[in-house]
């Protein structure tokens, strides 16, 4: 049992719950006892692959279709959904892996797609920066309205993500799970610091609520939705992982381990079903942009 606590630890990095035994098992075997979590795992993975994928491909079709009446954030909108899109193509490699090969080789392709939807709050995080410049500082927001600099910072976090994907599938670098906990926190921080910046900004729209800009509303819906996908898909990995120790092994490996990772996974459905909602009409999705764009 004091094998599989100290193996247990190293899921944190690689998301693969390491063999206990030098007879091989697949991690479904070593979870044959309560699989329970595991099939629900893979339910949602696979539910990523035929939801979030046409989901995410008709975001890009949209953003690409009003090109020229988009939202100044649909850049990032657009980079996230193609870092969704690569990800929601593991399940059957990940299907496999858990349930049929015992080999380490496939680990390392998954782990590099892991690091990769680890590293989406950063494209969620420079949405809300977006909005939060465009409600809180409009004036500053004008003046950088050239999209040029928002292309550069897309590319920055992509350098990010591949550099932390690269090291995450190496999958043996000491304390790497601090990188993760510290990104997720980041982000979930600055979420919040925006949330409550933009609302106290509407407050100060008007003497009524009723009186709040419209756009500034929409903006506030937006970093509100981002808000409660941080907390609903990324925080449970934060929230739980460090109370490892008071979980039994077998439990963690089994259960903890596949809940939290489950949700945050999820995100790349949610977000663009979340995204589609709002333009439910190709000509009203266009004049919503153009409405937003031209009021900024």
């Amino acid at each position: 049992m004091e094998v599989f606590y100290v193996n247990s630890s190293v899921l944190f990095v690689s998301r693969r719950p390491v063999n206990s035994s030098p007879a091989e098992q697949t991690v479904y075997s070593q979870c044959r006892d309560m699989p329970t979590v595991i099939i629900w795992y893979l339910g949602l993975q696979f539910t990523n692959m035929f939801l979030g994928i046409p989901a995410n491909i008709m975001v890009l079709w949209l953003i690409r279709r009003n090109k020229g009446d988009s939202s100044t954030s649909d850049i990032f909108i657009l980079h996230l959904a193609v870092l969704d899109v690569l990800f929601c193509l593991i399940p059957p490699l990940e299907l496999a892996n858990l349930v049929f090969l015992t080999t380490s080789s496939t680990w390392y392709v998954l782990r590099f797609f892991y690091g990769m939807k680890d590293s989406s709050p950063l494209f969620l995080s420079c949405i809300c920066l977006d909005r939060y410049m465009a409600v809180v500082h409009p004036i500053t927001f004008t003046e950088l309205k050239d999209r040029r600099h928002r292309a550069v910072l897309a590319m920055v976090v992509w350098l990010v993500t591949l550099a932390y994907a690269a090291a995450k599938c190496v999958g043996n670098i000491a304390n790497f799970e601090k990188v993760f906990t510290a990104m997720i926190l980041a982000a979930f921080a600055f979420m919040v610091f925006c949330n409550i910046a933009i609302l106290w900004a509407l407050r100060q729209s008007g003497p009524g609520r009723d009186e709040m800009h419209p756009v500034k509303k929409r903006a506030f819906k937006m970093v509100l939705v981002i808000l409660a996908i941080i907390v609903f898909n990324y925080f449970p990995p934060v929230a739980l992982f460090p109370f490892q120790e008071y979980f039994s092994p077998d439990v963690f490996r089994c259960y903890i381990h596949y809940v939290a990772f489950g949700l945050m996974d999820f995100s790349s459905t949610i977000q663009p079903m979340l995204y589609l909602s709002k333009e439910k009409l190709p000509k009203s999705c266009g004049c919503c942009q153009s409405g937003e764009t031209q009021t900024q």
